[in-house]
């Protein structure tokens, strides 16, 4: 008699909650499922909404205490043979599972799925209740414990190293303290004889990108059996095959094909995904399937000598091109994670896109995410480096805690592995930079794994063997990393190898970030700055939004939603240094925060992507911003809020990630008469001039270069500066080093000059535009402008935008969230309009702008 067909049944209703140390405490329903504590406590309005005010303080006693979930569910027909099992995909973080009285499982690890068998504690009627402790007093309890581990942090505290669990949860300098529990992901019951535990694949793409090869595996639990194997793409079968289990464990099948439909980055390429699915079969009865969506490319991280430069490269190449991979890194997009919808990722990673970031780094002390992240960056063909889920600190590694991170490792590379998207894991985030400033000790030549477990960092021990094993078993056609950053042993903070996160800009120095291209390194995996949020997601944090007595900047609740230290005197640096600008209205500071956080991030893409030269000369190859979202309203280095609301860096970035895009760059040159003069000193500033071109062509162009004097709009300048100029494909070349045009030199007349460079194609269209200014632009005499147009055309798709002297900053607003600009934050100059696609508007739609000086 064949197995019947597997059943797969969810608990997912009728669930209950209640306060599990309070002894008068009553069930009341939970909120939504899967969930946590804190949302079902804020439908029942038991606590604050913690996003509000400095509501978070009235919370905290929720992470402290114990809390119970339950509910019950109908006892099902089980055939002879069969077996139940109660999977629960996410359990956040110490929880004790009973069923009918009979406690079945124990957890302390919020990262790894569970199953367990229950076939012979099913009744009629079933109750199914889940404890969970305090993962914060558990830590505490840990760390005393472990006395000899020498336990240290960057944010949060300690007690989170001893706990598998979200470590954003304990606080971070960008986000609150909110610990949560409760069942955070899927449960599940299945009933079957016989299932497909697990599908998975590899893929070998030939150099010359003709043929693939791909060997599929199905791991098979119970008896034997014969399994399908199906390969499709848009719905039609490309190969198919069918293999005997034999009475074993998995069974392996082979395909080939030739002219393969690749995985490709966006621009560079389409996105097709092929269905492989394994059909479990008992004669012609369909017992059990498994689907997976993959993509097939060839991805590679290269890693080998620059042609004039010390170190190495380190650039991710996929189906032979080279990318320069322009991003960012991303958090938890909520601190209560069941409530992110499929939806809400989809439109995060579509921002992502429409940003023309190629990487997205998911950060090391969140979770791994969702299938609907990684689904909607396979979709539209965003790159993801993937971190393991430790960060900043020196993690303890005894005995117990290894066994749990080699099983959480493992299964959510299981879970992740199918995706085209990931083309790099990442151990961890800055562990080993920790390990630098605490002066741990690591001895890279050391390579005996053992003894590392004897030093004060034995968390070596889980980065360079447990998760290396696990992804070298498991993903061995996919690069890994111990750590970001990391360099080959050497220190982190080394821009000739490897990736560095470079906070000499905001952190470390305070560095100028007109500097940036003296602060590169192969791969920047994170820089930053930070701005405030949009104004009306600072009015829906306000207790009393705009009538809020607090709505101002430098309010005690405005600071409380901002959570990095000195982050007072960091933003008042950075303004003071590179504008004038005051603190009232709170729209205009908020404002210059974002045109300032704008101006640093472009000048980081825009210096970095000069040295992304060609083959051989990679000497930067990638620039990911911390941070692209944020976890809740707040103040932080996010370039998108909370409510998905871009601030103006979203599209300075952008831009300096189009296909092609100019580059100027201002060089003071000081030539003293001799070595003992202050007097007879001549100076010359010149503007040197590049053109990026991140296409897969050469192109033919014309570089126009002109100039005016800011304080007239006076025309000082306008010259074709190269003509017939080939831009070599993927990549960025020099065009030209000029002085700055002025009447007179060395009167000062060059800090009045604003220099736009424009690429032209040979049919005359503009397809690259960028205005230079005079820096630090607080010396500038900027002048108001008497005809500063922003007009929705008469169709309501553009907003044209002009004035008749140079103004700096231009920014759009709309009160309307509906409303979409394509573009934001753009320099006008005197005989130009800039057309600015929008969606969203009416004819009646009313258009605010905003600009450096108006005030």
């Amino acid at each position: 008699m064949a197995p019947a067909a597997v059943v797969v049944i969810p608990v997912d209703k009728n669930w209950e909650f209640k306060q599990l140390d309070k002894e008068d405490a009553e069930f009341l329903p939970a909120s939504q499922f899967p969930t946590n504590v804190h949302l079902d406590l804020l439908h029942h309005k038991l606590i604050p909404d913690p996003f509000i005010g400095k509501n978070e303080l009235d919370v905290q006693w929720v992470g402290e205490a114990q809390w119970v979930y339950k509910t019950t569910f109908k006892g099902q027909s089980v055939p002879e043979g069969a077996k139940v099992v109660l999977t629960f995909d996410g359990l956040d973080t110490f929880a004790t599972v009973v069923l009918n009285g009979i406690t079945i499982l124990e957890t302390d690890n919020m990262f790894t799925p569970e199953r367990v068998e229950v076939t012979k504690l099913l009744k009629e009627e079933n109750e199914l209740v889940i404890s969970f402790d305090s993962a914060y007093l558990r830590g505490w309890k840990l760390v005393e414990k472990y006395p000899e581990h020498k336990w240290g942090v960057w944010n949060g505290d300690n007690s989170r190293l001893a706990v598998r669990k979200a470590q954003y949860h304990w606080g971070w300098d960008w986000g609150p303290a909110l610990l949560t529990c409760g069942p955070w992901r899927p449960i599940n019951l299945e009933i079957y004889e016989t299932r497909l535990a697990d599908l998975s694949f590899e893929s070998t793409i030939s150099e010359d990108l003709k043929s693939a090869d791909i060997k599929a595996t199905a791991e098979v639990e119970g008896s034997g059996g014969k399994v399908k194997f199906e390969l499709l793409l848009d719905g039609e079968e490309v190969a198919s095959q069918t293999a005997d289990t034999n009475g074993s464990g998995s069974v392996t099948i082979s395909f080939h094909l030739d002219s393969p439909s690749l995985w490709y980055p966006f621009r560079y390429g389409e996105q097709p995904l092929y269905t492989l699915k394994a059909t479990l079969l008992s004669g012609d009865d369909e017992i059990a399937n498994i689907t997976k969506r993959i993509g097939l490319r060839r991805a590679e991280l290269v890693q080998q000598p620059l042609l004039d430069q010390p170190g190495t490269s380190f650039f991710f190449r996929v189906n032979n091109i080279p990318i320069y991979c322009g991003g960012s890194d991303w958090i938890p997009a909520d601190n209560f994670i069941p409530r992110i919808t499929a939806q809400k990722y989809y439109e995060w990673i579509s921002l992502i896109r429409d940003g023309n970031q190629f990487m997205v780094r998911v950060w090391g002390g969140g979770i791994y995410e969702e299938q609907a992240f990684y689904d909607a960056c396979d979709e539209l063909g965003v790159l993801v480096w993937q971190d393991f889920m430790f960060g900043c600190g020196n993690y303890p590694a005894w005995p117990e805690l290894r066994k749990s991170i080699d099983r959480e490792a493992r299964e959510n590379v299981k879970l992740l592995r199918h995706h085209p998207s990931i083309v790099i894991w990442a151990g961890n985030n800055e562990d080993y930079q920790y390990q630098e400033s605490a002066g741990l000790t690591y001895n890279f030549e050391n390579k005996d794994a053992e003894s590392w477990l004897q030093t004060d960092f034995p968390a070596r021990y889980i980065y360079e063997k447990i998760l290396s094993d696990a992804c070298a078993e498991l993903i061995p056609g996919t690069f890994y990393h111990p750590g970001s950053p990391w360099g080959a042993g050497r220190d982190t903070h080394d821009a000739t190898v490897g990736d560095i996160h470079q906070w000499n800009v905001w952190h470390g120095t305070q560095e100028k970030w007109q500097d940036f291209d003296k602060l590169s390194g192969r791969f920047v995996s994170e820089f930053g700055m930070q701005a405030f949020p949009d104004v009306k997601t600072i009015d829906a944090y306000l207790p009393l939004g705009k009538d809020d007595p607090d709505r101002y900047p430098q309010s005690s609740t405005v600071d409380f939603h901002n959570k990095a230290d000195g982050h007072e005197r960091r933003i008042a640096l950075y303004l003071v240094e590179n504008m004038r600008y005051a603190p009232d209205p709170l729209e205009q500071f908020v404002y210059s925060t974002q045109l300032m956080q704008a101006e640093c991030l472009a000048s980081a893409y825009r210096l970095w992507k000069r040295q992304w030269k060609g083959p051989g000369r990679e000497y930067n190859a990638g620039a990911l911003v911390w941070q692209i979202n944020d976890c809740w309203p707040v103040t932080s280095w996010s370039i998108v809020d909370f409510y998905l609301r871009p601030k103006h860096a979203f599209y300075t970035v952008k831009r300096e990630m189009a296909p092609v895009s100019v580059g100027i760059t201002r060089k003071i040159h000081k030539h003293p008469k001799d070595k003992y003069t202050r007097v007879y000193i001549d100076t010359e500033t010149k503007i040197e001039v590049w053109g990026s071109n991140l296409t897969l062509e050469d192109l033919t162009v014309d570089v126009v270069l002109k100039a005016w004097d800011v304080t007239t709009g006076e025309l000082a300048l306008e010259k074709k500066i190269a003509e017939g100029l080939v831009l070599p494909e993927n990549r960025s070349t020099e065009v030209a080093a000029l002085d700055v045009p002025v009447k007179e030199k060395g009167k000062g007349e060059e800090n009045k000059i604003v220099v736009a460079a424009y690429i032209v194609r040979n049919d005359g269209k503009q397809i690259a535009r960028y205005v230079n200014w005079p820096e630090p632009l607080k010396y500038v005499h900027l002048q108001k402008p008497k005809e500063l147009k922003a007009v929705l055309t008469a169709d309501a798709t553009a907003v044209e935008i002009s004035a008749e002297v140079p103004v700096k900053g231009v920014a759009l607003e709309c009160e309307d969230d509906a409303v979409k600009f394509d573009d934001n934050l753009v320099d006008i100059v005197p005989g130009e309009v800039v057309s600015i696609a929008v969606k969203g508007a009416t004819k009646e739609t009313k258009i605010l702008t905003r600009y450096l000086g108006m005030i």
